[in-house]
């Protein structure tokens, strides 16, 4: 099942985070889930919200580089292993993983990953019967 993930292009200064935060939360958007990567010039948010339609127009208003892309998200027992077996069945097949981050709240994992091939992805989780979170209910986490 795919969501709609943001990605935010920020540079590498003092406030940026704050000022996405800043933006999201006078908009009334909440944040669900989020992994920053960074290199020496910028760093890239990428982050679940609970309305990414919204979260785009009002970064995007705020002069911020942003995009929306398509990612996968999935839950898994919060136990040793379980995460290798999703992952198994996915490079098994051939599926490349571009980035992934995760969160755990108490017995259960939630995991977003951005694969190469979204459909096969999508089609081998479902085969497989791993536990995917609708875009709705991912956005509310």
């Amino acid at each position: 099942m795919l969501a709609k993930q943001l990605s935010v292009f920020l540079e590498n200064k003092s406030g940026r985070l704050t000022e996405v935060t800043e933006v999201l939360g006078r908009a009334g958007v909440n944040l669900s889930a989020m992994s920053i990567a960074d290199n020496s010039d910028f760093g890239i948010l990428r982050c679940i919200v609970s309305d990414p339609e919204k979260a785009y127009k009002v970064l995007k208003e705020a002069n911020f580089a942003v995009k929306i892309t398509d990612v996968i998200g999935f839950s898994c027992p919060n136990i040793s292993g379980s995460l290798a077996k999703v992952l198994e069945y996915l490079s098994d097949n051939g599926v490349f993983i571009e980035y992934m981050y995760s969160f755990a709240n108490g017995d259960v994992a939630n995991v977003i990953i951005r694969p190469t091939d979204l459909e096969s992805c999508d089609k081998i989780l479902a085969e497989k019967k791993v536990d995917l979170i609708a875009a709705n209910d991912l956005y509310k986490l």
